[in-house]
């Protein structure tokens, strides 16, 4: 911390540090005067090895290692008492049991009756087991009547059942039964067919509001009430084709566990046991800094006196600690904050179980289930409860500072489950704020090279946005050196939460949050800063530097010429329900189906088109695509080598053959992330339909890819992909130009006549034949060739000599609608004579074909 200071300045920050240590210590805040008491002892040592003179060095250094030492021995202490105050088994079981119970209410009243009893069952056993292993006579009584209440439902279930005759509705007294949240679970997942699926939206978004059953006393209606925002129109088939549901179902298995997509049925999985619920996939894989501190996994029971999901969703309140994933915590941070300002689930409506409300609840059961929006579409990930914690029993994994809390480190095992385990590689927040919320993700780069940056107009947009809550926003530095992150505070390669965003007299600022919990800004603006923190910037943002400096909680203002001098790019994830109509599809792009490079041939790339509807009286559309390329390694998202990019071109639908003919509408920019949007804003001066050409890009594409594109738009739209609309095709692949067949173009007739010639013969007497004639050369020669007619089938001649145009390197097209029947030659040839080589000639039609060698 000290290292840069000069030899006057060093005392000073010792005895802020000292004085800080000790107000904490006097205030029983232990865990803040360790750390100054740790602070001062670092800069003591750092004085004494650069031989700044400090009164009683060294007996004050002693001092303050020894307070440090001492207050952590009465840490751990309180820990131990913490944890003698954990509820012992018999009342864990007896949690267990009536969670059983509120599942069998959920099965009685849906009529499930093979389900109830099976519930009511597992209850009545556990309290039984459980009665006669406590010596508590007042749970033994709890314990006793829960049982009675459990029998006498479900013998009248099954002499109901026996019978033959519907069963009666509950009738006993819920009056007594304890008041804990019910849930809305039936008895068991169901067994679903793929072709059952149907094309969902993404995670949390086109949730309507479900029926909910009063009939029930209101703590025990047992049907949740999913909350998000307005449905979007699924613009297109509402089913998938065998080709989508195979390339979910091939990119369902993500680092070796399955993920499927969640479907409506899930939220039916069963969640209550009466024994704890153990992870069939074993556990996560501990990152070294986690291994090196590990001392076992517990269970919630086990680590706080009451646990609970949540009891109150705040950005303020979550803390990373070992694991290197700073952008999946700042994502969390500000889900939390959009949570809490706008009164709308969106991060916790991802978790199961849940109550009748929507909430997610505490399972002694000890099984969740997270909605993640993975590869595409929502995927179910379950998990158990267990969690690494260290000898001291602090948590070692990402938590909330209030520990009864337990959404932080429940939604993180979630999402490193998916991820591989703990020892994450790292991500970015696009990716992790798509997956937790489905929000359309958009990197900001802000020394873009080549790219024109307007950075007052993306303030402005930044700053009405997050105001709106359109936009969830995160801020990445790039690489930093040592010096520099000590001189400014801040953190090489990491991700800060953007909490606010003003503009004050003149000052435009950023609130940001680093995910540690600690470590802040030390520029303009931070809590060190005397000069521009006037009276009246203090009242504007209700900040005292003076109060922020006692502790470093992570927070701090930083202005925006600092941000765009020291950060590089801004994550940004935009709320779909900003656009009415959705659509995706899912594909798969095959190695070896086109070039390698599609620098000069795009016809196999995977094409789109997109037809735009302009209703009457909307005079503009905002239309943006998303392309997804599913990863199914976590060696690939560690060290991702794939480059991707969507193209749009103006060519009223149709085919593109090459990549800059003509220019394209959009030129994307290909980038080695999962994620890449391509934004379009469409005026409907230009048509009231308007079609485009979409088209999937790769650099150096070596593998087979999986993808995803989803369309959102403000008006109705269609999106298709573009199919080969010829039955026939007849291919020419030994075909060399060497020696005196190497002839050249035109401009050489004394040569070019000794090219090779090649026949088409189209057998009937139509008019309107279709053909596409493809020709594949060394890509350092221009290639073109000449369709010359040489008999017709037709009465009359409707066919002129036709070329190719402009000789293009290693590849060039033809094609034409409108070709009568009759016999074509085609005469392929390098640009200059004596350029030696293979090529392919490719020849597809609406019609039967056959392709010779003239004699």
């Amino acid at each position: 911390m000290s290292a840069n200071l000069s030899p006057n300045d060093l005392p000073q920050e010792i005895s802020q540090l000292a004085t800080h240590a000790v107000q904490f210590d006097r205030d029983g805040n232990i865990e803040v005067a360790i750390y100054y008491y740790t602070e001062a002892a670092k800069s003591l040592l750092e004085a004494q090895h650069r031989n700044i003179p400090f009164p009683n060095l060294d007996a004050k250094l002693k001092e303050y290692r020894d307070r440090a030492a001492k207050l952590k021995e009465q840490q751990i202490a309180r820990k131990e008492k913490e944890l003698s105050n954990v509820k012992d088994q018999s009342q864990i079981d007896l949690e267990r049991a009536e969670f059983l119970l509120y599942a069998a209410l959920d099965a009685d009243e849906l009529q499930d009756q093979a389900g109830a009893i099976e519930l009511y069952t597992e209850a009545i056993q556990l309290c039984l087991e459980t009665r006669n292993r406590t010596a508590d006579q007042a749970l033994k009584a709890k314990l006793a009547k829960l049982a009675s209440r459990c029998l006498d439902r479900a013998e009248h279930l099954k002499k109901q059942r026996s019978s033959g005759r519907p069963s009666l509705p509950l009738d006993f007294s819920l009056n007594n039964l304890p008041s804990v949240p019910s849930n809305d679970l039936d008895t068991g997942s169901k067994s679903v067919n793929p072709s059952d699926m149907r094309r969902s939206l993404p995670a949390n978004v086109g949730q309507g509001n479900a029926h909910i059953n009063t009939s029930l006393p209101t703590s025990f209606s047992t049907t949740a009430k999913i909350n998000g925002p307005s449905k979007l129109v699924v613009s297109g088939s509402d089913s998938y084709t065998k080709e989508e549901i195979e390339v979910l179902r091939k990119t369902s298995k993500i680092n070796g566990r399955d993920y499927v997509p969640f479907m409506a049925v899930d939220v039916k999985e069963k969640m209550a046991f009466p024994t704890p619920f153990n992870d069939k996939d074993g556990k996560l894989a501990l990152a070294p800094k986690q291994l090196s501190a590990f001392k076992g996994w517990a269970r919630p029971s086990e680590i706080c006196a009451e646990p609970r999901m949540y009891d109150n969703i705040d950005a303020f309140s979550i803390r990373q600690s070992i694991i290197s994933d700073c952008s999946f915590v700042a994502s969390l941070a500000i889900s939390a904050l959009y949570e809490k300002r706008f009164k709308k689930k969106l991060i916790t409506s991802i978790i199961y179980p849940q109550n009748r409300e929507g909430d997610p609840i505490y399972n002694p059961s000890g099984k969740y289930m997270v909605k993640l929006n993975i590869n595409g579409v929502p995927r179910k990930v379950v998990i158990d409860d267990f969690l690494p914690v260290s000898r001291y029993g602090d948590i070692l994994c990402s938590y909330s500072h209030n520990k009864n809390e337990m959404w932080v480190s429940l939604l993180e095992k979630a999402y490193m489950k998916v991820m591989g385990g703990y020892d994450f590689p790292g991500s970015n927040s696009n990716i992790d704020l798509h997956a937790l919320t489905s929000w359309i993700p958009e990197r900001v780069a802000v020394k873009q090279k080549g790219e024109e940056f307007r950075p007052d107009e993306f303030f402005m947009k930044i700053s009405e946005r997050h105001r709106k809550g359109d936009v969830l926003a995160t801020v990445a530095t790039g690489e930093m050196s040592d010096k520099e992150c000590e001189r400014t505070g801040l953190v090489s390669t990491h991700a800060y939460a953007l909490l606010d965003v003003r503009d004050v007299q003149g000052k435009k600022l950023f609130l940001l949050k680093n995910p540690w919990s600690s470590t802040r800004w030390k520029g303009n603006f931070s809590d060190r800063d005397v000069r521009n923190w006037t009276p009246a910037m203090k009242t504007a943002l209700s900040y005292n530097p003076e109060s922020a400096a006692q502790f470093d909680n992570g927070v701090f203002w930083i202005d925006y010429a600092s941000v765009l001098r020291f950060f590089d790019v801004f994550y940004l994830n935009w709320n779909p329900a900003l656009f009415k109509f959705t659509y995706a599809v899912h594909q798969e792009w095959r190695a070896g189906s086109s070039p390698v490079k599609d620098i000069y041939d795009m016809s196999s790339n995977p094409q789109f088109r997109l037809e735009v509807n302009f209703p009457s009286g909307v005079a503009s559309a905002a239309v943006w695509a998303l392309l997804t390329r599913h990863i199914t390694d976590r060696k690939d998202f560690a060290d991702n080598k794939e480059y991707i990019t969507l193209l749009v071109f103006k060519v009223e639908g149709k085919r593109v053959f090459y990549p800059y003919d003509p220019p394209p509408f959009i030129d994307g920019v290909r980038i080695n992330s999962p994620l890449y949007l391509c934004k379009m804003l469409l005026k409907a001066s230009e048509g009231s339909s308007q079609k485009y050409t979409l088209v999937v890009s790769q650099y150096e594409k070596t593998n087979t890819m999986y993808y995803s594109l989803r369309c959102y738009s403000t008006v109705p739209f269609r999106l298709t992909k573009i199919n080969s609309t010829y039955a026939h095709k007849e291919q020419v692949v030994n075909g060399m130009w060497k020696g005196i067949t190497a002839g050249g173009c035109p401009n050489f007739p004394a040569t070019y006549r000794n090219n090779p010639v090649h026949q088409i013969h189209i057998d009937n007497s139509n008019t309107d034949n279709q053909i596409l004639i493809t020709l594949k050369g060394p890509k350092q020669y221009s290639v073109g060739f000449e369709l010359v007619q040489v008999s017709s089938n037709c009465p009359q001649n409707l066919f002129a000599r036709r070329s190719t145009g402009a000789y293009r390197s290693g590849f060039v097209v033809m094609e034409l609608d409108g070709v009568p029947g009759g016999v074509y030659n085609v005469t392929p040839s390098t640009f200059n004579p004596g350029q030696e080589g293979p090529y392919f000639l490719t020849v597809q039609a609406s019609c039967p074909i056959k392709i010779t060698r003239p004699q």
